[in-house]
């Protein structure tokens, strides 16, 4: 039969003693303990007229036996390091033992056929059925039944006649420990096999979400240098067709110029799209300087209003003078510019973008930058973070992955806050909760 011990934890298949789960068992059984021996004695005392007063020898056993409780409940409730599983057997032994005397002993100082304080042999069959496996358990309810039948036999012997109804009493009262032992060890070894079935499971599951963390690892660097070779393989073909070209005898001075203008501008390009790539791949740690977030909203607004008149956009910047952070002003002005020519690429002629900074709380920050147009549709939108994907002719679709890493490099992220019609806004949170450099220019 299986050990079915509650503090008994599976990790990995191995078993372990948990003491804490041990000492949450051991203050419920100790608070019922302490109940059972306040209820048996004021029962006692409202029927004193058909039990007797209780003696002072009553009174000493029990005051002993609920501060022995109670010094245990305390021993638990202020926490226990050091149990070991065998410490933990002794304790749960001696409470079942305390119990058993004490039902005997209390028996001996009522002197009478149906003392009321056999009720406490119902604490150790509890016990026995939470904590150890069948057999002691059995065992248990045979040493309980067997004190409720002693009792009706020497009472008998010395209070004669003896008759069958108290033995039959003392039959019911042992059906009925039995039974609530047997099927309160039922119950609870359900519980643990299914607790064992549902860590196995936990187990696996981890184990399976390792597997797929590390499939969708390679799978993501296998889309990435896929990516990577495209994205490289193109302008490096050009380069190398331009030159060809360039070379054959037959070219012409102008077609030549064409080519290596070809050539040099797809240099230009492989370029961009290296140092971009390195920018994603191998993010910088940010230099953290206090700066106030209506410089680099003002910043980043000037050289939008540059672009945007071109295509008649209005551009608007709102921030609070007095909000200073703490960050990386050349980073979040790469990131905040990434996405301001985003939006300004999808707003249509007389539209407006806005970008405006909020305090969320004493140590983060948010910064939004808000367009009128189309929404985003759902296929662009569940990629639009993704390296290299893009929806533009000339785009390497690396500007909004790298800020993403920017903003999670300090401590916040880049999510698409609102997408409905007229309405199209980026979220930029970042954490003011950080170390500045040593070394760094402090304006606050």
């Amino acid at each position: 039969m299986a050990q079915g011990k509650p503090e008994l934890q599976a990790t990995s298949g191995l078993a372990r003693f948990d003491s804490a789960s041990f000492r949450d068992q051991e203050m419920v059984f100790a608070t019922l303990n302490l109940f059972v021996l306040a209820a048996l004695l004021l029962l006692h005392a409202l029927f004193a007229s058909l039990l007797g007063e209780p003696s002072p020898a009553l009174l000493v056993v029990l005051g002993a036996a609920f501060l022995l409780k109670m010094l245990e409940l305390l021993w638990l409730w202020a926490g226990v390091r050091s149990l070991t599983e065998t410490l933990a057997d002794v304790l749960v032994w001696s409470s079942i033992f305390l119990n058993i005397g004490l039902a005997i002993l209390l028996a001996f100082l009522t002197n009478r056929g149906d003392s009321p304080y056999f009720v406490l042999l119902a604490l150790p069959v509890l016990q026995a059925a939470y904590r150890f496996r069948l057999l002691t358990c059995i065992g248990v309810i045979i040493v309980s039944d067997g004190m409720t039948f002693f009792w009706v036999w020497h009472f008998a012997e010395f209070h004669p006649p003896i008759y069958a109804t108290e033995y039959l009493e003392a039959g019911v009262i042992s059906l009925v420990y039995a039974l609530m032992g047997l099927l309160v060890w039922l119950l609870v070894n359900q519980l643990r096999r299914d607790q064992r079935r549902l860590s196995h499971s936990l187990v696996e599951l981890e184990r399976t979400r390792e597997k797929l963390v590390v499939e969708e690892k390679l799978a993501a660097v296998g889309r990435l240098s896929s990516a990577v070779a495209h994205e490289i393989r193109n302008p490096v073909a050009i380069i190398a067709s331009s030159l060809v070209t360039a070379e054959r005898p037959e070219a012409g001075e102008q077609q030549r110029k064409e080519m290596y203008s070809i050539a040099r501008n797809e240099a230009s390009r492989l370029e961009k799209l290296t140092s971009d790539f390195l920018s994603y791949a191998r993010p910088s740690q940010p230099r953290r300087t206090h700066v106030a977030l209506s410089e680099i909203l003002g910043y980043i607004a000037e050289i939008a209003k540059v672009l945007a008149a071109q295509k008649g956009i209005g551009v608007r910047a709102e921030s609070e003078d007095e909000q200073w952070a703490s960050l990386d002003r050349n980073q979040i002005q790469s990131a905040l510019l990434n996405v301001i020519l985003n939006a300004l690429d999808a707003t249509p002629t007389g539209g407006t973008v806005e970008v405006r900074s909020s305090r969320l709380s004493a140590d983060s920050f948010e910064i939004q930058v808000e367009n009128t147009g189309e929404p985003i549709s759902n296929e662009v939108l569940s990629r639009i973070f993704e390296p290299f994907y893009t929806t533009k002719p000339h785009g390497t679709g690396l500007g909004l992955a790298i800020s993403r890493n920017i903003a999670r490099a300090h401590g916040g992220d880049l999510v698409v806050a609102r997408n409905e019609p007229g309405c199209i806004c980026f979220s930029m949170t970042f954490s003011n909760n950080a170390r500045v450099d040593s070394g760094a220019d402090n304006h606050g």
